[in-house]
């Protein structure tokens, strides 16, 4: 395998043409790869709803939910299934294993689904089939209002809707806030009783007259045709024209008993933006498109189409955008850019710092080629660039040096042996070959198990490990391949830097020179801005990817000078004196104290494991709790106005308005949409749905981060705060706000599911948790899913009396129909709608309601007779809605967890009890209570508590967390308090959070035994694999002291991901260690051997944990540098999202490290002690056991002896040389012959 190294070697030209090559290739693949906020999650799951107007809960379970649940319970691979029974509609959705495929599920779906409706009854509509996306949701919003006309509005909207649809990048545009148009004929009860009509035989016409007849067929000898009998309405004149009854020689038509008009469906909802009514349009994007060209061509689009409207329009209508998610996904590269900019400075400043100015050229190489190279793979695999997978890049910059590190150190060190370039290099590589193979493979070990993370969670985080597998691959091509051609080839050029700076030394003064060196970094520094923004020095930049040549070529002048001008100002010392032998450094005397005798190591791994166990149990006791994902700075929210009651729209809206007055008042606050009744914008709630007493939702976007970064009161969460504190003033409702969810989820995250069959003990059993989540402290916001209290009127029809008038069950729900929204005749295209209409039967809107009933009537033998002869009428309680989910039904209890409180715990594991909570106080003001050095606010004693008894106990303040209170929750339902029958099951974040749990835990497990495989193939050793291993358990205890000393909650998807990633990173520092200590133990003593190798790769060591580390150092402190337009930021929302990860990394490696430099020498030196004394303990056995006069004996007493003598001196005597031969006769040479 090293032989391709030698081939490279010989190759240099063809491999500086593939280097050219890949740097072309990835710049043109990052230009055009889609920029994203989040990854594109295609989300494996299928809803599937079914229309009946008018049908019950009850009945729509009955009818419809079960038939569809026996069908499609048995498709492959589904996961859950859950169905919906309300008013008017049923609905089953699908949840499938990821990784589906979708043509085949739908296909199943659809299959089941036929089978399905052949059991549905006469009035169910077709059914739908909707898939979700975590990309299909509105990119931008475009915000229509004015004082126009509601028909104007539309038609703008609808315009503008087919405009911006017919962009590639678009997916849809739906229209938020606008109705449908309908054809409505509103019927005259007057009229109908003098014309002797009833409303049953108004309702047989329509519906007889409202068919299509497939009349069959006509077979002829001429052929076969058939036959059919159209009843479609192709205009409103056919509406008029419909006969209805005969009055002697006049037809009486329907326009005779109505009037007919072009109006709009009834409202459900009202929409309004900034308090003015609104039509607001959502742009899609389609995926695999870039977020922010997307959002740039919609808003392009918007001013073309404003552009030809007349004046009077353009005048009236004001266009605005909003929730522009380009800003924010624009904001979140640039940081990520300057994270990765900022990390790569760092990393150069080290390795200038370590190595000196051409290996950090040639180590600083390497970042950006592998990058590259990761961006052609990124792209063939047709993966878009995100806020993942830009953080993949930042914690690749210090590991993606590592070999190169360690090939340039090795090479570094033979060319001061006098070794030429090109022949040190490809020494170093070959020398680092196995090494840095060994090292790699076991980094992506580590990676290798997160590609199978199930679930939302797993494709969320899929493109890190992606990332850093693509990276770190091309960094072991670059290490290996790239960079001992690179070095050879610039070593030669070095000595071309060198004479230069020689000349420059001979002709100036060092003041001179000095001079220069600032006006190359500056080169250097105007170059890259050159490169990163091409209108840096030119008005009028070249286009596309010739831009960033001229960056590149002041970057690579700069670079040169900077090489010239460093090196004619470095100084030169000459020692006067030359020391002979090997002279050991600080860190080997420390080495070989620990070393050097049998019971230091002893001491020193009991030390380090002491301090591992120590560190865990402080952490264990004084942690700030778990969470499933990390907590960011909201800039978005939906503010949900939840109220009970049969409340019209009118009174929804008034009260909806209030809460809209509220939320724009507040200064934080840049724009808000309001929606009451149905309706409200497609947002990214992560999963969290609507509580069901929710009658509107005021949706805000606070100002951007950007513009209030000097603002500490116009926080995010500081807003919610003090929204919610003047929301609740309202009379009358609840308030609950949700910020905008930045994660795979942001639901509540306590949040009980409970099951069973008979509902009346399940209603109990709900109201029961209900009950004890309000009890229970720390919880907050709590709901369930229980049916709201308000009235339904249900129409009771005597069969017996209905049929002796003539009457039945159809003809009364047709009757109430008319009273209702209306008999659906048929539907139409007019000129005003690109859609087909609705046409609609109904009463006039003064007679929709129910003691209209009461008059109308049935015509009979005996003449017309009222409906109230045999129908009744009655309020029940309401029943919207029924859920199941594993064919059983169910309801939820749902709670949020109040924010910074805090319990207070006395004793350890099984005996630890919560005595009370409470909240911290701010600095300079007193609590109740003392603990530690922190004072606190008691809200809540526990049973049997005051405040004199908590003083005399023993507490420690342990945050409140959602973990911590479910796992109260789940003694008290190990009690048994609901009831038989009752089945439960914590859902939502709790079941993602095991869900991922388990998955790293096992994918922890997996990675550490892929890597001790490929440890075992490297060192054959048990031992060595092992003790490499170890320093995952140092890692993680690093990680604990993080955690502590950033006052952080472990988050199981960052800091789990962190672990995991440690896994794999700090083992490499053990591989170099080992490796080269079974070199040295070759041709030395092993305890010289160990500290040897101490001493020898202590630089690399550190240089390589340093650089990882200052790569994620800004990341760690929440830091982002503008290498655009200057200036920096510290806690943007994208720096707060990885500041968990980066900890993690951070302390994890460094203090791994350091534990690692001191245990792994101690180990290996237990070892070799242990075996020397295994050793003299078998010769002292063999020489008690044999006598003095056997051979382990007489060695034993020769070593004695040998050890007596101070300073031995031995002399080698040389034997005395045998006498000279006899000289012999000589005779005379021959000459050769030709033959001979």
């Amino acid at each position: 395998m090293t032989g391709m190294v030698d081939w490279a070697a010989d190759r240099a030209r063809m491999v500086l043409a593939f280097i050219a090559l890949s740097l072309l290739a990835g710049g043109f693949a990052y230009v055009g790869l889609p920029k994203e906020g989040e990854p594109d999650i295609e989300i494996p799951a299928l809803f599937v709803s079914v229309p009946f107007p008018g049908i019950s809960a009850a009945d729509a379970e009955t009818l419809l939910v079960k038939p569809m649940e026996t069908e499609l319970s048995d498709l492959d691979g589904l996961e859950t299934l859950s169905g919906t029974a309300a008013e008017g509609y049923a609905g089953v959705a699908l949840e499938f294993e990821f990784g589906w495929d979708k043509t085949k599920v739908m296909a199943d779906v659809r299959d089941a689904m036929k089978s399905a409706e052949a059991n549905f009854p006469d009035g169910a509509e077709q059914y739908t089939i909707n898939e979700i996306n975590f990309s299909e949701f509105p990119i931008v919003i475009v915000n229509l209002t004015g004082a126009v006309p509601e028909r104007t509005m539309a038609r703008v909207a609808e315009d503008l809707q087919d405009r911006i649809e017919g962009l590639d990048s678009v997916l849809e545009a739906g229209i938020a806030g606008k109705r449908d148009e309908m054809l409505e004929v509103v019927i005259d009860p007057l009229r109908l009783e003098a014309y002797n009509v009833t409303a049953g035989e108004l309702i047989g016409v329509v519906q007889n007259n409202n068919q299509l007849i497939a009349a069959g067929e006509v077979e002829t000898a001429q052929g076969t045709f058939a036959v059919k009998i159209p009843s479609s309405f192709d205009e409103p004149q056919d509406i008029f024209n419909l006969p209805v009854k005969t009055n002697g020689d006049r037809v009486v038509t329907l326009g005779d008993l109505a009037q007919i008009q072009l109006t709009f469906e009834d409202r459900l909802g009202t929409a309004r933006f900034n308090g003015e009514e609104t039509v607001a349009l959502q742009v899609v994007k389609r995926k695999g498109f870039n977020l922010i060209d997307t959002a740039a061509q919609v808003k392009e689009e918007v001013a073309a189409a404003q552009a030809d409207w007349p004046d009077e329009l353009r005048a009236a209508v004001e266009v605005g955008t909003s929730n522009d998610q380009s800003r924010v996904v624009a904001s979140m590269v640039s940081q990520l850019e300057g994270s990765v900019l900022t990390a790569i400075a760092l990393v150069m400043i080290v390795v200038l710092a370590a190595l000196g100015t051409r290996p950090a050229l040639l180590v600083g190489f390497a970042i950006p080629t592998s990058f590259l190279l990761c961006f052609v793979l990124l792209g063939v695999m047709g993966i878009t660039i995100s806020n993942i997978v830009m953080f993949g890049l930042i914690l690749a910059v210090g590991m993606l040096v590592d070999g190169a590190i360690v090939v340039v150190e090795y090479a570094d060190k033979r060319i001061r042996d006098g070794v030429g370039p090109m022949h040190a290099y490809v020494e170093a590589a070959k020398r680092m070959f196995w090494p840095i193979v060994s090292s790699t493979a076991t980094t992506l070990c580590a990676f290798l198990p997160m590609l199978f993370w199930p679930g939302i969670p797993g494709e969320f985080m899929g493109m890190l490990p992606v990332t850093l597998i693509f990276v770190l691959s091309a960094s072991l091509i670059v290490a290996l391949i790239y960079l001992p051609v690179m070095g050879g080839v610039t070593g030669r050029m070095s000595r071309m830097f060198a004479r230069s700076s020689d000349w420059l030394e001979r002709r100036f003064p060092w003041i001179v020179r000095a001079a220069l060196v600032p006006v190359s970094l500056m080169v250097i520094f105007v170059g890259a801005m050159q490169v990163l923004n091409p209108a840096y020095l030119f008005a009028t930049p070249l286009q596309g990817a010739l831009a960033v040549l001229p960056g590149a070529a002041i970057f690579l002048a700069g670079a040169f000078m900077a090489s010239v001008t460093l090196g004619a100002v470095e100084f030169h010392w000459q020692r006067k004196r030359i020391r002979a032998g090997r002279r050991r450094t600080l860190f080997g005397w420390f080495i070989k104290l620990i070393a050097g005798n049998p019971i230091m190591p002893i001491v020193t791994a009991a030390a380090v494991l002491g301090f591992v166990m120590s560190v865990f149990g402080y952490f264990g006791e004084n942690n700030r709790g778990v969470e499933f994902f990390v907590e960011s700075e909201p800039e978005q929210a939906i503010v949900y106005v939840l109220a009970r009651g049969n409340l019209s729209l009118e009174e929804k809206d008034a009260i909806v308005r209030q809460a809209e007055d509220i939320v724009l008042a507040h200064p934080g606050v840049d724009n808000a949409f309001a929606f009451a009744g149905d309706g409200g914008l497609n947002s990214n709630t992560g999963g969290a749905e609507p509580p069901k007493e929710t009658i509107g939702q005021v949706q805000l976007e606070t100002i951007p981060w950007e513009d209030r970064t000097d603002r500490p009161d116009l926080d995010g969460d500081i807003i919610l705060e003090e929204l919610q504190a003047e929301l609740e003033q309202i009379p009358g409702v609840r308030i609950e706000i949700l910020a905008q969810a930045r994660g795979p989820a942001s639901a509540k995250p306590v949040h009980l599911r409970l099951k069973g069959d008979n509902w009346e003990d399940l209603i109990a059993a709900t109201e029961t948790a209900r009950a004890r989540f309000e009890a229970t402290p720390g919880l907050h916001l709590v709901e369930d899913t229980l049916p709201l209290p308000g009235i339904d009127w249900q129409i009771d029809v005597d069969v017996e009396k209905a049929g002796r008038f003539g009457a039945d069950v159809a003809t009364v729900g047709a009757m109430v129909q008319l009273v209702t929204r209306g008999i659906l005749l048929d539907t139409m295209r007019v000129d005003s709608s690109d859609e087909e209409i609705d046409i609609r039967v109904r009463l006039p809107e003064a007679d929709r309601v129910l003691s209209t009933l009461d008059t109308l009537k049935v015509r009979t033998a005996d003449g017309l007779v009222p409906l109230s002869n045999f129908v009744t009428r009655q309020p029940v309680a309401k029943l919207a809605e029924i859920a199941r989910v594993d064919q059983k039904r169910y309801f939820d209890v749902k709670a949020a967890v109040r924010p910074g409180l805090t319990t207070f715990v006395t004793g350890d594991g099984e005996s630890a009890r919560i005595l009370a909570h409470g909240r911290a106080v701010p600095e300079g003001e007193t609590g109740d209570l003392t603990v530690g050095a922190t004072d606190y606010l008691i809200e809540g004693y526990g049973d049997g508590q005051t405040l004199e008894t908590l003083k005399t106990a023993e507490l420690r303040a342990v945050p409140l967390t959602a973990n911590e209170r479910i796992a109260q929750l789940t003694d008290w339902l190990g009690t048994a308090p609901l009831g038989p029958g009752i089945e439960t099951e914590w859902t939502g974040d709790q079941e993602d959070q095991e869900e991922s749990q388990q998955f790293l835990m096992s994918a922890f497990a997996g990675a550490l035994g892929l890597m001790f495989i490929i440890l075992l193939a490297q060192f054959n050793s048990f031992y060595n694999s092992v003790l490499v291993l170890l320093a995952v358990v140092l890692s993680t205890t690093g990680v604990l002291i993080g955690m502590l000393v950033m006052d952080q909650t472990f988050s199981i998807i960052m800091t789990g991901t962190g672990i995991v990633a440690l896994a794999g990173i700090v083992v490499n520092n053990n591989i170099v260690l080992i490796d080269t200590y079974m070199e040295y133990s070759r041709y030395m003593p092993r305890i010289e051997a160990i500290v040897r190798t101490a001493e020898d790769r202590i630089r690399p060591v550190l240089l390589t944990t340093i650089t990882t580390m200052a790569g994620l150092a800004p990341m760690m402190f929440g830091l982002s540098l503008d290498f655009w337009a200057g200036g920096y930021s510290i806690d943007s929302p994208t720096a707060l999202w990885w500041k968990q990860l980066a900890t993690a990394v951070v302390f994890g490696l460094g203090i791994a490290t350091v534990l690692t430099l001191v245990f792994t020498p101690a180990m290996l030196a237990m070892r070799v002690w242990f075996w020397t004394y295994v050793f003299w303990f078998a010769r002292l056995l063999a020489r008690l056991g044999q006598g003095r006069s056997s051979r382990a004996a007489r060695d034993w007493a020769l070593n004695r002896k040998a050890r007596r003598i101070k300073h031995p001196e031995i002399l080698w005597v040389d034997d005395p040389a045998p006498p000279a031969p006899a000289p012999a006769e000589t005779q005379p040479e021959l000459p050769l012959r030709a033959a001979e």
